[in-house]
């Protein structure tokens, strides 16, 4: 996710081309229906960052065709989204400092409301996006420019590859395209005697999907929360929430799931699972794992040195954006744990203004140091992207102090014979913002509490949230 709106503020880019693969604006907030198995096979484990490019899926398109032809097909490509899934963060903290929620839009938006609010957010550079267009290999040219090659999407029969060379790129799809699955003693065999019976979250689409079986639900962060309170609903009691460490958000207790530690071993005689506490379940009918995804840029296969090796993270990377060896690459909102949109602003300002030459990067040893110093602090692997409140909140303050020290800051600059203010400044978290971030936890559990009546709820105080009156407590 990238913000062009900063890149546009410049007014310092002879040209700007984005990229999209789908048809429409909202990536990963399109919904793609539940599909016949065959069309998202996934190897039992998954635990390969390089498993390729995404697959199209096709189908039927909604365009009403011409008198007398038939419909034509439409490549898809599948994203996370479920039938009921809402947001686990509060409008009031999600949104775009610069556009407003609809006024009927309840607190934890639905899916179907984050791409109507993504795609208002977009008109103003719909004219820049070239849809139905998959990136297909970046590359460095000799006089270390970007060779970008893309493919025509929509056809089943393979298209003739287009090339454009840029001075910079910035790579905004996202990490929720190749699904993790950990490698668990026996799971293969499990898998081959009960196809389908093992699946990631990635595909999943209702509860009615494991109606009446027995079900163990892998992983407790955002999706394995919330989508095993679906499933509880109308599984076998009780569901199985196997995890191995405590969540960030309130794991509600309930005499209909049984909370379980890792899965250590697959046992095909009477479909049976045996946790790292010694403990069995048999007559096991489906394992859903909520367990994320890897890190996977397929069309930067021949940088050198990577940015992908193990997946667990984007590698020789500085202040998580910038491909150290030639920072004319950048790398947007690939942090975990953290609020996308108002962090998605904050590094889109920064891009600008490097890239219209405003701000300056430290040499590439001095950005090394910085890889080396994070990943000593806060760990390697899955958790170097790993910003947990207040490091959230913090970077993005780092991020806005760090765009408005750029040289000529907000002063007057020639545009197409007008004269313009420079930059555009991103959001500054305040203490309300703060405030907002550490509870949205309990927020969001008080927000599911008041089961079918949360979706007329618009308003923190009507969750029994008041920062006027919180903030008077603390005065007094």
């Amino acid at each position: 996710m990238v913000d062009l709106s900063y890149l546009l503020a410049e007014h310092a880019f002879s040209r700007i081309q984005i990229y999209e693969q789908r048809s429409t604006t909202g990536g990963i907030w399109n919904y793609v229906p539940h599909q016949s198995p065959s069309s998202h096979d996934v190897d039992i484990p998954q635990t390969d960052a390089h498993a390729g490019a995404d697959k199209r899926i096709w189908q039927r398109s909604n365009a009403v065709g011409v008198l007398g032809q038939q419909k034509q097909e439409e490549a898809v490509f599948t994203t996370p989204l479920y039938d009921r899934l809402e947001t686990n963060i509060p409008r009031g903290l999600m949104g775009f400092s610069d556009l407003d929620w609809p006024g009927d839009c309840q607190l934890f938006p639905r899916h179907e409301a984050v791409l109507e609010y993504i795609e208002r957010y977009a008109e103003d550079v719909r004219h820049l996006i070239r849809f139905r267009t998959q990136v297909a290999d970046v590359c460095l040219t000799e006089d270390k420019r970007w060779r970008v090659k893309t493919l025509d999407v929509p056809r089943r029969n393979a298209s003739e590859p287009h090339e454009e060379v840029f001075d910079a790129v910035i790579v905004a799809n996202g990490h929720f395209n190749i699904p993790y699955i950990p490698q668990v003693w026996g799971m293969e065999e499990w898998s081959e005697a009960y196809p389908g019976s093992i699946s990631h979250s990635k595909f999943y689409r209702t509860p009615d999907q494991y109606a009446e079986k027995k079900v163990i639900v892998v992983g407790n962060s955002a999706s394995g929360i919330d989508i095993g309170a679906q499933i509880q609903q109308s599984c076998k009691p009780p569901l199985l929430l196997s995890s191995k460490s405590e969540s960030f958000l309130v794991n509600a207790p309930s005499p209909n799931k049984v909370d379980k530690p890792p899965v250590a071993e697959y046992l095909t005689k009477d479909r049976s699972v045996r946790f790292e506490d010694g403990t069995m379940e048999s007559n096991v009918d489906a394992i859903l794992y909520c367990t994320g995804y890897f890190y996977s840029f397929p069309f930067l296969d021949s940088l050198d040195p990577p940015v992908i090796t193990t997946g667990e993270k984007v590698e020789n990377l500085y202040q998580h954006i910038f491909y150290q060896p030639h920072p004319t690459l950048a790398f947007p909102v690939l942090n975990q744990k953290i609020i996308p949109f108002p962090l998605a602003e904050a590094q889109s300002a920064v891009i600008a203004r490097v890239f219209s030459g405003r701000l300056g990067l430290p040499y590439e040893d001095e950005m090394k140091t910085w890889e080396q110093g994070w990943t000593k602090k806060n760990g390697g692997g899955r958790m170097f992207h790993v910003l947990k409140f207040p490091m959230d909140a913090d970077y993005i303050d780092m991020l806005h102090d760090w765009s408005v020290s750029a040289d000529g800051e907000g002063l007057d600059a020639p545009a197409n014979g007008a004269v313009v203010k420079r930059g555009k400044t991103p959001p500054y978290w305040g203490e309300k913002e703060y405030w907002m971030r550490e509870r949205f936890p309990a927020i969001k559990k008080a927000f599911q509490d008041l089961g079918e009546e949360r979706h007329s709820i618009r308003t923190l105080p009507e969750v029994g949230f008041e920062y006027e009156e919180w903030k008077k407590r603390e005065e007094e």
